[in-house]
């Protein structure tokens, strides 16, 4: 059985891969195999992932909506755009839980242009920068061009000194960040250069899903919950994750929601962030 990807590349069907991941949403053998066994039913030669995805989804929301929050994750990552400006917020989120002091979207004079710096991190005496590459489509990749512009970038500001977090310092590391995959060359290159990268499958073990899951710091629009105008309005309040959402639920009766509509959000909401890995 063959399926079309986003890209429209025909490939074989990969069962598994579709089990491990509804087992990552949370949810338990009985509702795997559930959910497995009514997509066995509708698939069909050529049948889109996308739809899979979707019908996959809307299984998990049966059994459970916190499951069917996690299990879209990357979709919910993805939602934080279309500019990326969200995503650069939770990526900050995402450092400051591992002990960085952070600020995000500044300017700073290089040696030879200004720059505008997604993201700046501070952890002991040593000040690193975050380029964050935000894509819109799941199929589309980072290739090399990417570290090649932004180490030219980085080599235009390391030599500088710059008063941030309160004191004058200078930026000794860069890190590159997508919510998508990078190639084979832009890591190959970044690996030789110096650079540090963050996707979402690299580096194994430690990727941009393996923070968001050890950390329990999920974004507000992987929600079920929650329509996308309400996402939309809380992002703009500066409410970029689940946590943010749960320490100011008060957010959620200041857009218009009734009480049991709150009472079915947070339930969601605090369900996703202590699930039992």
């Amino acid at each position: 059985m063959k399926v079309t990807k986003f890209s429209g590349e025909l490939v074989l069907f990969d069962k598994e891969k579709l089990q491990h991941s509804l087992r990552k949403s949370g949810a338990d053998e009985n509702a795997v195999f559930q959910v497995m066994h009514e997509i066995d039913k509708q698939l069909y030669e050529g049948i889109p992932t996308k739809k899979i995805y979707k019908l996959a989804f809307q299984l998990l929301k049966n059994f459970s909506n916190s499951h069917a929050a996690r299990y879209n994750l990357r979709s919910a990552v993805q939602a934080l755009g279309p500019a990326g400006f969200y995503f650069e917020k939770f990526v900050a989120k995402l450092f400051e839980l591992e002990g960085y002091q952070t600020q995000t979207n500044l300017i700073l004079d290089g040696k030879c242009i200004s720059h505008e710096v997604d993201v700046l991190l501070k952890k002991g005496n040593v000040v690193s920068m975050i380029e964050c590459k935000f894509h819109g489509n799941q199929d589309a990749k980072s290739d090399v061009k990417v570290p090649l512009y932004i180490l030219s970038r980085f080599n235009d500001l390391k030599e500088k000194e710059f008063s941030v977090f309160n004191a004058n310092y200078q930026i000794e590391h860069c890190w590159i960040v997508t919510n998508n995959r990078f190639t084979d060359d832009a890591i190959k290159f970044a690996i030789c250069s110096n650079l540090n990268l963050l996707s979402w499958d690299y580096p194994k073990g430690n990727s941009l899903r393996n923070k968001i899951d050890s950390a329990q710091i999920y974004p507000v629009t992987c929600l079920t919950t929650l329509s996308q105008l309400e996402k939309d309005k809380l992002l703009m309040q500066e409410l970029i994750t689940v946590k943010d959402l749960i320490n100011k639920s008060e957010w959620l009766s200041k857009i218009g929601l009734s009480k049991n509509r709150i009472k079915n959000i947070l339930k969601e909401a605090n369900q996703l962030c202590n699930v039992i890995h």
